[in-house]
């Protein structure tokens, strides 16, 4: 089955999609950027065959059978609802939506629907994660005692760094936890398997007033020159994010996020302990898994199709030695998407990240922004995370 897709959104991850359909076998029909002239020249840069004026002409393309949202936050709740209404498949970014209501009634809607809704939580992809959570799942690590990491970046270390996320009407109340410490918590609840059912949360804005440029300043765009002609933006959303987390059945957690630590690029880590071994990774290294032992020797496991199990085996296409990384984890993340709308059995269990796995995240997030604001331990709602869904019901 041939699927035709087009993607909305042409800032930093729009293309990221593009290329990453393209690699998955996946036809890139049109796109829509914030502009009709924003999606005509991205239409030609990237050899698209249609640029759409509007989200409604998106929508009305009978050629187009699933959407992919890399739009601002603010867009996707609005837009994923006009694509399942559309019964068009479809690929959101995260977060899902701007808080629990919206992205529970998401959740509601694609439950009800005949098509595909996943959302983008790409890390999951990268194989060494897949092995790592095959290990905890096979019982290898034994009991999960304790998981740690940080998802740490530089791109706003500087009070002339500007984009759209730093202002909460657009991106939300969460920042950094909400762009980079979700996956983070997504990667974790993946490897792990268990559910976070308390946080304690402490938020550090850094820069509480930014300068943006005059002009569009385009994520990760690399630019380090101060900007001619600036204006001072008040910003509430955090740098910075120290969170602890008590996990069902008794492990514990921590996890760091920052967009102004110097010289981390993009790198998110973790480290599980575990009964009888512990593993750690980081995405700066994505081809290197840390296998620790007692009273053996430790071991450094090299991503190789003949050195890990099934699970891992299923998200690597190149021998060992030639290394996968970013922009594969897009490439296994649509693959699995659209192997299983090709597969056409809507009631076996996805095999990609949901909505569900979405609406998780945000009911998370609204805990630990709760934590900060209150300073105190805060109870994750068990009823909105450990839901089934049946007939479009979330139950407890």
């Amino acid at each position: 089955m041939k699927f035709k897709v087009a993607v909305a959104g042409t800032g930093f991850i729009g293309p990221v999609h593009v290329e990453g359909l393209r690699r998955a076998g996946v036809e890139v029909v049109g796109i829509l950027g914030s502009t009709p002239d924003k999606s005509q020249s991205s239409a030609t840069e990237m050899h698209i065959e249609k640029a759409y004026a509007s989200f409604d002409e998106l929508l009305a393309d009978a050629d187009v059978d699933c959407v992919h949202l890399a739009t601002p936050n603010r867009l996707h709740f609005k837009q994923a609802k006009a694509c399942i209404a559309a019964a068009k498949h479809v690929l959101c970014e995260k977060p899902l939506a701007m808080n629990s209501d919206e992205s529970a009634e998401l959740v509601r809607l694609a439950a009800n629907s005949n098509v595909a809704c996943g959302v983008n939580y790409n890390i999951r992809y990268y194989p060494l994660c897949q092995e790592a959570a095959d290990r905890v799942c096979n019982g290898v690590v034994g009991n999960v005692y304790h998981v740690t990491g940080s998802y740490f970046q530089d791109w706003l270390f500087h009070e002339t760094d500007f984009n759209w996320r730093v202002l909460a009407e657009d991106g939300g109340e969460l920042r950094a936890v909400a762009d980079i410490g979700t996956h983070w918590l997504d990667l974790v609840h993946t490897i792990i398997g268990l559910e976070v059912e308390a946080v304690c949360a402490d938020l550090l804005t850094v820069f509480p007033v930014r300068k943006r440029p005059t002009g569009n300043v385009e994520t990760f765009s690399g630019k380090t020159d101060t900007p001619v002609s600036t204006e001072a933006v008040d910003v509430t959303t955090e740098d910075f994010g120290s969170i602890m987390l008590r996990f069902v059945g008794g492990a514990r957690g921590s996890v760091q996020v920052s967009q102004v630590a110097a010289g981390r690029k993009n790198r998110l880590s973790f480290e599980v302990a575990g009964a009888k071994q512990a593993l750690a990774w980081n995405s700066e290294s994505p081809n290197e898994l840390w296998v620790g032992h007692r009273v053996t020797p430790n071991e450094s496991l090299i991503r190789d199709p003949a050195l890990v199990g099934d699970r891992a085996l299923g998200t690597i296409n190149y021998p060992g030695g030639h290394n996968e990384g970013f922009s594969d984890t897009f490439k296994q993340c649509f693959r699995s998407f659209y192997q299983y709308i090709e597969a056409g059995n809507f009631s076996a269990t996805p095999t990609f990240p949901t909505f569900v796995d979405g609406h998780r995240e945000i009911v998370l997030c609204e805990a630990i922004l709760k934590s900060h604001k209150e300073q105190r331990w805060v109870n994750v709602p068990q009823h909105l995370v450990r839901n089934t869904i049946v007939t479009g019901e979330l139950l407890p």
